[in-house]
């Protein structure tokens, strides 16, 4: 499985959780945190993390990833240093490894609460 472009994902800021989100959920899961990426979101649910990357000149065409929280063998969090201006999430999944830059705006130890909380009370 090819895990390129997740590997260039970068969240800048925390925004309010995109109402059309809803129609992604199933019975029973909740949104927690939403965050914006280079063209679209990153939302944080009780069951996954969903990355919609919109796509071509407009946005129109929306490629939607979804990762369920069950296949996170093991994840870490590195803050950002004097050089490195960027924090760092990484993810060990069945998929392969994820890594997520944290903009400026993102707090890292927000993010590490939030994939504890999820991975650590999602029922696996």
């Amino acid at each position: 499985m090819e895990t390129q472009a997740i590997t260039e994902w970068t969240f800048f800021e925390e925004v309010p959780i995109p109402l059309d989100v809803a129609q992604l959920m199933v019975q029973g899961e909740q949104t927690f945190a939403a965050f914006k990426t280079f063209r679209d979101s990153a939302i944080f649910t009780s069951r996954r993390l969903i990355v919609r990357d919109a796509q071509g000149v407009r946005g129109k065409k929306v490629e939607i990833y979804s990762l369920p929280y069950s296949s996170v063998n093991m994840w870490s969090t590195e803050n950002a240093g004097t050089l490195d201006w960027n924090a760092e999430v990484e993810l060990w999944t069945r998929a392969g490894h994820i890594k997520i830059k944290l903009g400026r705006n993102v707090d890292v130890r927000r993010i590490d609460q939030l994939i504890a909380h999820c991975i650590l009370n999602s029922g696996r």
